[in-house]
């Protein structure tokens, strides 16, 4: 299969399975709909470089396919959206739909796992304070995944916050949503528990507005993010245009 090809394949397969959220409303009742679930499930997140990843790397493709509700983050994937002339509905980035989550939990067992002390902690006191959930388990995200699974089998969380980044949280996911007792709801967070911490500021709500949060992170941030925005953004949009140019033939 040629790159044009496999281009074409697996983001029309990743597309296909984002579910598009038009209102507030329907973000909540997304909501409701995730805290009642009776199975295992998982949600995840897909940006720019989620995209640019699922080219490299065919087991994080897999995974990615493979969960429970995609949701629609960034403004790339917004442009995305209207080159292949569909309606990208709201921006359902984790960092603001993880906190709903964790609100509908008031009262529940949850699992932080991801970052490191002392942000995690600080994470950890900050969920309890503002969304009086109980953090019953918090780890740092550099365990293999097996451990995480044991984690899940012990504490049994119903609701589990992955802050690992892409592409091992997606994996470790998977491997929980396989394993793990009763109906655990598993979130793939990226920088979630990051921000919850403080370890990472939010940029401003003007600049959320435009649509260029990653240029404020990126300013933060510049040699940690440099591949993913310097050189991934200009990658993304690239594929972004053969990917109309391949669906217009």
């Amino acid at each position: 299969m040629n790159q044009s090809t496999l281009l074409q394949s697996r983001w029309t397969q990743v597309l296909r399975r984002i579910r598009t959220v038009t209102s507030e409303a329907g973000a909540g009742q997304l909501v409701d709909e995730l805290v009642g679930g009776t199975q295992p499930r998982i949600v995840a997140f897909v940006n720019a470089h989620a995209m640019n990843s699922v080219m490299a790397d065919f087991a994080f493709f897999r995974a990615l396919c493979d969960a429970d509700v995609l949701l629609r983050d960034g403004s790339g994937m917004a442009m995305l959206y209207r080159m292949q002339d569909v309606e990208p509905g709201l921006n359902m980035n984790g960092t603001d739909f993880i906190p709903q989550l964790l609100a509908a939990h008031r009262g529940r067992r949850v699992a932080l796992w991801g970052t490191a002390e002392p942000y995690l902690g600080a994470a950890a006191a900050r969920c309890e304070a503002e969304f009086g959930v109980e953090v019953v388990s918090r780890e740092h995200g550099f365990h293999d995944a097996e451990f995480y699974c044991e984690q899940a089998r012990a504490q049994r969380p119903e609701l589990i916050v992955l802050g690992m980044g892409m592409p091992k949280q997606e994996s470790v996911a998977r491997l929980i949503r396989a394993t793990a007792p009763g109906a655990p709801l598993v979130v793939c967070g990226g920088a979630i528990i990051d921000f919850l911490g403080g370890k990472v500021e939010r940029a401003p709500h003007w600049v959320r507005r435009l649509g260029v949060e990653w240029a404020y992170r990126l300013l933060r941030e510049p040699r940690r993010l440099f591949q993913r925005y310097v050189i991934g953004n200009p990658l993304f949009m690239l594929r972004a245009w053969r990917c109309r140019a391949a669906a217009a033939r």
